[in-house]
């Protein structure tokens, strides 16, 4: 079995003395108190808040640009019956963001309705298909979710028609603001809204708990609308630092205690029975939301996620698990081919950007494939496929390089494009295609950094398996939820073999039993997720070293702790960056 390229570890600074020092108490022993100064907490009560989240540490929405305006426009909107359209995009956030504004403000209006753009024959945001069809409806606001911010022609064109429009919106605005109602987006920089990184149905939380607090509505009536945050916040990759890891504890904590029957139904499907976790969100139900705009069609992940009767839900929810499980055909089928041209074609192989074409490739998977490629073949990569006649595909990147500009650098060849760092969408005539597959890898060659063509795995701490003890598992349980800005913490151990109960389990993971020599009877069960290659060399016996995270695995009612490896290498010194360089200067 081929193998992945090695990746680099690199160790996180070591927080200052001090700092550890006042973070440590009974119940924060050590190495909880280094995790916790690593991630910005530098004094207990700041720690307090990060283990304790509660509404009171949420922001007034009321601070956000344009929210009185808003809220306003939804009043006249309610006073005089006129009928709202609520608009979002047709990934996880944009459907959970509509599912939760059309939730909440139908209780207080009949005349109100929802529209989810087709894919493929409106692509990404507001199109002018809807807007002529909320003027079809006399419909006088539409709100738009997760989309927007850069639609000043098609809010030109709606205002037009009579219809008004209010922006949520969460990515970065161009120069000039559509001339809309209400423009709520954090990044706007004229907002002061403190907390910048909320999601686009996080932002339609705000809008509601703003409409909520004008009314003297109880936040109580907000609480069951915090699942569809959390799995916006997850699925989304937006930091879970600030509001979010607010947003999303309760919102988790929802999900377990009171789900609504489409996650219910979403959750049977995926066969998961534990209590659920950040990770769940992100690998069982992001995926099948996502899977209905993909193969059918976002106004089904909407219907599932609106559904007041458990048998209705269950019904939309074999449809869009049966469009996961057609995804995930198509993604196994399209990396096999992609991956096969990598052994077919040598300038492929040799070049550093990864472009690959086939005409017949399913649009709304390629972005997939793109993430495929970079786990096997690490550097920026763009899949492409044929739709009405032009190229189209989506872009993904490697860490620290930013994809966006590199396409960008070839936008002369392109019909239009967008996106942010790390994923861009692009569409180009058929004929531009070999040119710009010369350019992209031009621009690539001239402006990657060399640190930037390896995959790096950062590292938390070093740990010996003798170390792992109810305090830190009780910590790193409190530190949850985890995602971006408090990743879940990686940790080193050197020196370590299997116990002789080395295996595969299916054909690409690795399941062991870990242990280190001078402590043999403190040893853990460990899975290596496709890490199938190293079997013969950890059943050989001889020490090798691993990064891992600490997770509680639950089979059969039984529940113990289990090292989710992320990474091994050989032996156990000169791992870290740095190491082989200080090894040399100690030896001379």
């Amino acid at each position: 079995m081929s193998s992945p390229p090695p990746k680099r570890w690199r160790l996180k600074p070591v927080p200052d003395g001090s700092v550890v020092q006042g973070l440590t108490y009974d119940r924060c022993p050590r190495t909880a108190a280094v995790l916790l100064a690593q991630r910005g907490i530098a004094d207990p009560k700041a720690a307090a808040r990060f283990f304790r989240p509660s509404f009171e540490q949420l922001h007034d929405p009321f601070r956000m640009a344009g929210m009185s305006e808003a809220v306003e426009r939804i009043e006249r909107a309610l006073g005089d019956n006129e009928r709202i359209m609520v608009y979002g995009d047709y990934d996880v956030d944009g459907t959970t963001a509509v599912a939760l504004v059309y939730s909440f403000l139908r209780r207080f209006t009949g005349n109100i309705t929802f529209y989810i753009p087709d894919r493929y024959t409106e692509g990404y945001g507001i199109s002018f298909q809807g807007i002529d069809h909320a003027a079809s409806e006399n419909a006088g606001l539409i709100i738009a979710l997760d989309c927007g911010i850069k639609s000043n022609d098609k809010v030109d064109y709606a205002t037009g028609k009579g219809v008004d429009f209010i922006i949520c919106d969460h990515h970065r605005p161009g120069d000039v603001l559509p001339s809309a109602v209400a423009v709520l987006d954090p990044k706007r920089d004229d907002c002061p809204y403190p907390f910048k990184e909320l999601s686009g149905c996080g932002i339609g939380f705000k809008l509601m708990q703003a409409f909520a607090q004008h009314n003297d509505i109880p936040f109580e009536d907000l609480e069951p609308l915090l699942d569809l945050v959390a799995v916006s916040t997850a699925c989304d990759i937006v930091p879970v630092t600030g509001e979010n890891r607010i947003l999303t504890h309760f919102g988790v904590k929802q999900l377990n205690d009171a789900p609504r029957p489409g996650f219910k139904a979403m959750m049977g499907m995926a066969n998961v029975k534990k209590r659920l976790g950040v990770t769940d969100l992100v690998f069982a139900i992001g995926p099948r939301i996502n899977a209905a705009g993909r193969i059918e069609h976002g106004k089904q992940a909407v219907e599932l996620l609106l559904a007041h009767e458990q048998s209705q839900a269950d019904e939309i929810g074999l449809r869009v698990d049966g469009n996961n499980s057609h995804r995930q055909e198509l993604d196994k089928e399209m990396t096999r081919d992609a991956l096969a041209r990598f052994v077919e074609d040598e300038v492929l192989r040799d070049a550093w950007s990864t472009v690959v074409f086939n005409k017949t490739w399913h649009k709304g998977v390629v972005g997939i494939v793109a993430s495929r490629l970079i786990e096997r073949y690490y550097r920026p990569t763009v899949v492409l496929t044929e739709s009405a006649g032009k190229v189209v595909g989506s872009a993904r990147s490697v860490k620290g390089f930013d994809v966006y500009e590199a396409i960008n650098a070839c936008s002369d060849l392109l019909e239009q494009f967008g996106g942010h760092m790390y994923a861009a969408g692009l569409t180009m005539p058929m004929e531009n295609l070999e040119k710009f597959r010369t350019r992209f890898e031009e621009v690539v060659r001239a402006t990657i950094l060399p640190e930037q063509r390896v995959a790096e795995e950062e590292v938390d701490m070093e740990l010996q398996l003798d170390g792992i003890d109810d305090g830190l598992l009780r910590v790193l349980r409190h530190m949850a939820p985890y995602g971006p800005g408090n990743m879940r913490p990686v940790f080193l151990a050197r020196g370590v073999v299997d116990g002789g109960q080395a295996r595969l389990v299916g054909e690409h993971h690795l399941k062991m039993r870990l242990h280190q020599p001078n402590a043999p009877r403190c040893a853990f069960d460990a899975i290596a997720f496709k890490q199938a290659h190293w079997l013969e060399a950890v059943k050989r016996g001889d020490p090798f070293s691993v990064l891992f995270t600490l997770e509680e695995n639950t089979w059969k009612d039984r529940t113990t702790i289990q090292m989710n490896i992320k990474d091994i290498k050989s032996g156990t010194g000169e791992l870290l960056v740095g190491e082989q360089v200080l090894a040399s200067a100690t030896a001379s």
